[in-house]
């Protein structure tokens, strides 16, 4: 993906509040490969102003309730990757579209903080077979599995009553467009 400095995205998004052409013509135009590019830059521009086009240098570490609220946000709602991040004050629908993904496939877990770096090569003193064998800690380790699963469940449940929710509506349509090609068929 291409990397565009301010100075253009700022004078393609002049060009198009200007009336100079098109989202897909300005894409012409500037040698953007996809208009929807011009797109994005726009509403970022309306949104968020000259602040939407920059891009960030500094990496943002965002907590794991964000990113799960953000999820759920995405599951619960038909706004887009984009429309989402808007509204929030992000300017990187991408990274959304990862937390997503990454929660489809590995559940909440996939949205907590990793360590990064090597893994220490000292070696640390032998730990008494007690503190394997600990029940307390065996018992936190399951409960924390088990919220983590009730969590994604939650959010599954809620999406998947939208979605009911969302076909019901559209079933009274179709019954009257059917009914409608009915009546309007000759041979009846």
């Amino acid at each position: 993906m291409a990397k565009y400095s301010f100075e253009f995205k700022t004078n393609v998004v002049q060009a198009y509040l200007n009336g100079e052409g098109s989202y897909g013509y300005l894409a012409k135009k500037y040698g953007i490969p996809r208009s929807e590019q011009v797109h994005r830059w726009v509403k970022s521009y309306e949104n968020m102003g000259n602040e939407g086009l920059i891009r960030s240098e500094k990496k943002e570490n965002y907590s794991f309730d964000f990113k799960l609220h953000v999820v759920e946000l995405y599951l619960t709602t038909e706004a887009s990757y984009q429309e989402l991040a808007l509204s929030i004050g992000m300017n990187n629908p991408p990274l959304i579209t990862k937390w997503v993904n990454d929660f489809r496939i590995a559940g909440p877990d996939a949205l907590r903080s990793k360590r990064k770096g090597r893994k220490r090569t000292m070696n640390k003193p032998k730990t008494t077979s007690t503190d394997t064998l600990d029940p307390s800690n065996h018992n936190e380790k399951y409960i924390k599995q088990l919220e983590d699963e009730l969590l994604k469940l939650k959010i599954e449940n809620a999406y998947l009553k939208e979605l009911r929710r969302l076909r019901l509506e559209g079933i009274p349509q179709n019954k009257k467009r059917e009914s409608s090609i009915v009546s309007e068929d000759p041979s009846n």
